[in-house]
């Protein structure tokens, strides 16, 4: 069967009306804001109500590592897919912004206006293929002849189409069914799709609420679909030291939610639609301690995003294989330090 597309690329189109409208000229062609002072605006989506941002927003240390810099952040909504935030660098509507490499790379094909600066290990256990407990589907094979709730382009249609080339599951067997990430758990809870291949945003609550559970997981598909974050290029060109003021700011918190990921869960409520639930909590802190912290791109790292990139190529998501070595920046060697 073919994949079946709901209109995401008009949502995604959608998503764009309400942008914020460009800044004032801080310099070397960009067009990021600054206040009276001079300081350089950093546009960043929140992480919410947990994270790394969210507790380095509530404790501060977030606005004293880019005050070093002469940066302050201007927060810009709650981050979601890549895809709407890649569409924003694009539009110089954004700075920064955390995506996964497989749609980064099919991002980077289309509207090529950001770098890459920093990589995260792929997450073994929050991403992988959802089924309900009482689904009857007990390997990728029974996926035949079933449909299959997924995000076009990105984390979910990569861990699929992983599973099915692992198992020899022919691809038009199973049927795609293509859907914004929030609108997935209603028709994956209501029964209109089989399963659900998702990351650990929306897979945590599935798996809390033990109605549901992982078919396999990114690390049994043996999944390379690194973290990354991203800088619009111009920014990135305008002021190096603030991308590498984040940068480490990232990676050294990263090592802190290592060690103490409760810490960084519920940070700034306990109650409300936001709020990490006990069972969610006993889900997420694993996930959290077993996942790795930013670190530089490494040559290591754009062989694994090339074996990437090509999977893609080869399941036709993307035009051909997309070489990502000309978009990345190694944050560590930028002029400028916090010290």
């Amino acid at each position: 069967m073919n994949p079946r597309l709901l209109p995401s690329a008009a949502l995604l189109a959608a998503a764009l009306l309400g942008l914020a409208a460009c800044g004032s000229s801080t310099g070397g062609g960009d067009s990021a804001a600054g206040d009276r002072a001079g300081q350089i605006e950093v546009r960043i989506p929140e992480d919410g109500n947990s994270g790394l941002l969210a507790l380095g927003k509530k404790d501060g240390s977030l606005a004293k590592a880019l005050a070093r810099v002469n940066a302050k952040v201007a927060w810009t909504g709650t981050a979601g897919a890549f895809a709407p935030a890649a569409q924003q660098l694009d539009a110089d509507a954004l700075d920064f912004a955390q995506g996964s490499i497989t749609s980064a790379t099919a991002a980077l094909a289309q509207s090529p206006g950001f770098k890459l600066f920093a990589a995260v290990a792929p997450d073994q256990l929050g991403e992988g293929i959802l089924v309900k407990n009482d689904s009857g589907i007990k390997s990728v094979q029974d996926l035949v002849g079933k449909k299959v709730a997924v995000w076009h382009g990105g984390t979910s249609e990569y861990l699929l189409l992983k599973a099915l080339q692992q198992n020899n599951v022919p691809v038009d067997q199973v049927s795609r069914v293509y859907l914004q990430p929030n609108q997935a758990a209603p028709v994956f809870n209501s029964g209109q799709v089989d399963a659900w291949s998702t990351w650990g945003t929306y897979s945590v609550p599935q798996l809390a609420d033990r109605n549901a559970h992982f078919l396999v997981t990114g690390g049994q598909v043996g999944s390379e679909n690194y973290a990354v974050w991203t800088v619009r290029t111009k920014f990135a060109d305008a002021h190096p030291a603030v991308v590498k003021a984040l940068y480490e700011y990232l990676h050294e918190s990263g090592l802190k939610q290592q060690q103490d990921p409760g810490a960084y869960l519920n940070v700034q409520t306990t109650a409300g639609p936001e709020a990490v639930s006990d069972a969610q909590r006993a889900v997420q802190i694993p996930i959290d301690k077993a996942r790795g912290t930013a670190q530089p791109i490494t040559e290591a790292d754009l062989t694994r995003f090339h074996t990437v990139a090509r999977f893609f190529a080869d399941q036709q998501i993307t035009k051909g294989f997309f070489d990502v070595k000309p978009y990345v920046l190694d944050a560590t060697t930028l002029p400028g330090s916090t010290g």
